[in-house]
């Protein structure tokens, strides 16, 4: 849709608003809400004028007007306002010069889309993200100087097996560890799932499925691949449909690495694959029927994984999740057959769907600079042919001591993942991708993070230490 087309689908469906979104550094969806009737090509045009001075991470206050420029590609009717609401997703751009932010994060993967293309490498990057999630029924929790604590509940979850409830207790939940495809009534979210995928179908996603996953309260949907910026678009549109079709059920969903103890983790797999000229670049005949492109590309995804991190596993929280066990990826191997490595070739017949999936993502990512990153590395390990090695066609969590020893890692902390950006950036640096100055940014951020994470007494230490 170009911008005749969207002001016709305002003018055909009785849009009363226009609701302006964009993506902060962080990944969070940030929205203005505009009357349509002020929305005509001049507007399309010029853009939306906005105090960008607000966002974190972005401009000082004495050099704070920015502009929104809006996609009409990427429009949607709104399917949870009560006024007909047309959504867009808009990229940041300087209002003097017309450039682009350099710290929009829309911006940085349309630039990474163009630096592909500029490369000669492929015309077109597709990104499959698998994102997990829980809901819960109760949720809450405080930080204050006295008082550190939260609390979780939800009617399905394997703790409440014993709870007395006023109508009884049915007693059919999945357990630890037993989330992973059973039926109802031990899969109680069907509906819900189902209406969230529905909802996707109604805003003109490509969705396939939808189950229960692993953990207690844990779940996931289904999203078709795309392009790397219309997929970030996408998940960010996931995000939403699932957050408000959860908080019309009287439920919350979160899409936080970890948020309960002893059972998985939330991940978020992402396929990758590069095309040229209508053809699949990855389909070839070396491991796993994988091209030497391939292979390269795994070779830079697992080169610079540990400052990947800082993008694919941005929160203190991520780190939870990335430890040996709990089927977390946090060996930098590769391997056609296991799940134990950051990187896994899935089996297809099909040379089209010949994709490489990286496993150490996370949802809490946000998805224009996940995405971007990460095709930044492969494109690095293509043009340098970095050799991945030997791919690692066992278990290898039961591998014995000495040799698991031998095997490099991701990050153990967001810290450690921030020291080893600040090492080994150049990569996503090349082509202006992304800044130095967008990085230094986006860091800043990341360590204030860290600091009120490692600064704040945790109810663990009273347990451990409080009698010391």
């Amino acid at each position: 849709m170009d911008n005749k087309g969207m002001l016709k689908l305002i003018k055909d469906e009785d849009v009363e608003y226009v609701d302006v979104r964009f993506t902060d550094p962080r990944g969070k969806l940030q929205h203005v809400t505009v009357v349509a009737d002020l929305v005509d090509e001049d507007f399309l045009e010029e853009g939306f004028m906005f105090d960008g001075s607000s966002i974190a991470g972005w401009k000082s206050i004495d050099n704070s007007d920015m502009k929104l420029m809006l996609d009409p590609a990427s429009a949607y009717i709104d399917p949870f306002y009560a006024e007909k609401t047309l959504a867009v997703h808009c990229s940041v751009v300087e209002p003097d010069t017309g450039e682009a932010y350099s710290r929009d994060p829309r911006g940085t993967a349309q630039k990474a889309e163009a630096y592909l293309v500029a490369s000669g490498i492929g015309d077109v990057s597709y990104f499959g993200p698998e994102a997990e999630f829980f809901l819960f029924d109760d949720v809450r929790f405080s930080v204050e100087m006295n008082k550190v604590s939260f609390e979780v509940d939800a009617g399905d979850a394997s703790w409440n097996t014993d709870t007395s409830y006023e109508m009884g207790n049915m007693g059919h939940r999945p357990g630890i560890k037993g989330g992973y495809f059973p039926v109802n009534p031990i899969d109680d979210a069907q509906d819900i799932r189902s209406e969230m995928l529905s909802t996707m179908k109604r805003l003109g996603m490509k969705v396939d499925k939808h189950h229960h996953e692993v953990a207690s309260c844990q779940h996931e949907l289904g999203l078709i691949f795309g392009s790397l910026t219309h997929q970030a678009d996408e998940l960010q549109k996931y995000k939403y449909v699932i957050h408000n079709v959860a908080h019309a059920y009287g439920k919350s969903a979160t899409f936080m690495p970890k948020p309960i103890f002893g059972d998985n983790g939330t991940g978020m797999h992402v396929n990758m694959s590069i095309w040229k000229d209508g053809k699949p670049l990855f389909a070839g005949d070396k491991y796993a029927d994988l091209s030497d492109q391939a292979l390269w590309f795994i070779g830079g995804i697992l080169k610079h994984a540990k400052s990947l991190n800082a993008f694919t596993n941005p929160a203190t929280n991520s780190y939870k999740r990335l430890i040996p066990g709990f089927e977390a990826p946090v060996l930098r191997a590769y391997s056609a057959s296991n799940r134990s490595g950051c990187v896994r070739i899935p089996w297809t017949e099909s040379p089209k769907a010949k994709r490489v999936e990286a496993r150490f993502p996370d949802p809490a990512a946000n998805p224009y600079l996940c995405f971007s990153a990460l095709l930044m590395a492969g494109l690095d390990g293509i043009k340098n042919k970095i050799d991945p090695g030997p791919a690692s066609d066992k278990d290898l969590y039961d591998l014995p001591p000495e040799e698991l020893a031998g095997i490099p890692t991701v990050c153990a902390s967001l810290r450690e993942a921030l020291d080893e950006l600040e090492a080994d950036m150049d990569y996503l640096l090349a082509g202006d991708v992304f800044t130095k100055d967008q990085i230094e940014a986006y860091m800043d951020l990341k360590w204030d993070e860290v600091y009120a994470y490692e600064h704040t007494p945790h109810p663990i230490e009273y347990k451990m230490y409080y009698s010391c």
